[in-house]
């Protein structure tokens, strides 16, 4: 079976510019977890939901043993204060930020004449869900895996094992 037999025509697309909080808007409205990312007509990168939780990833604690100096005493308090009010500010302001400050640029494509085995190869290779299917430079759908297991679930007319 081939790409353009099992893909979704017409996929949900945004902008560059698109704020995230329209980029989860859009997540929920169709019941999808990435979005290929356009500038005009141009393929630009791809918006997933791994996108999205990476901003609440934080930093591990250091394993080192750190005793503090008399001034670092007062200095840790305030610099720990700073620090909190910069994060608070960051997260208020994390749904305007624009799907081009978080989203992958390197895409990973396919081609609407692919194998639907080439892609799923293609997908556990890259570590990825989905694949924009383009036709030259022009987007014209999108294959995720649920698209590959039902093609191969429809492939299989006959009867299932046991019944």
């Amino acid at each position: 079976m081939l790409v353009q037999e099992a893909m979704t025509k017409d996929p949900v697309v945004c902008t560059a510019e698109t704020p995230l909080r329209e980029v989860v808007a859009l997540f929920r409205k169709h019941h999808i977890g990435g979005l290929p990312v356009m500038e005009g007509k141009e393929l630009v990168g791809i918006i997933t939901e791994s996108d999205l939780i990476s901003l609440l990833e934080t930093e591990r604690i250091s394993d080192d043993l750190w005793l503090p100096s008399p001034f670092e005493i007062i200095e840790v308090p305030i610099r720990e204060f700073i620090n909190w009010e910069k994060t608070k500010h960051a997260l208020t302001n994390i749904g305007d930020m624009p799907a081009k400050k978080v989203m992958t640029r390197r895409v990973v494509t396919a081609t609407e004449d692919m194998n639907v085995e080439a892609a799923a190869a293609l997908m556990l290779d890259e570590g990825i869900a989905r694949l924009p299917v383009m036709r030259g430079k022009k987007i014209i759908g999108i294959i995720t895996r649920a698209d590959i297991i039902h093609a191969i679930g429809s492939s299989y007319s006959g009867e299932v094992a046991g019944e």
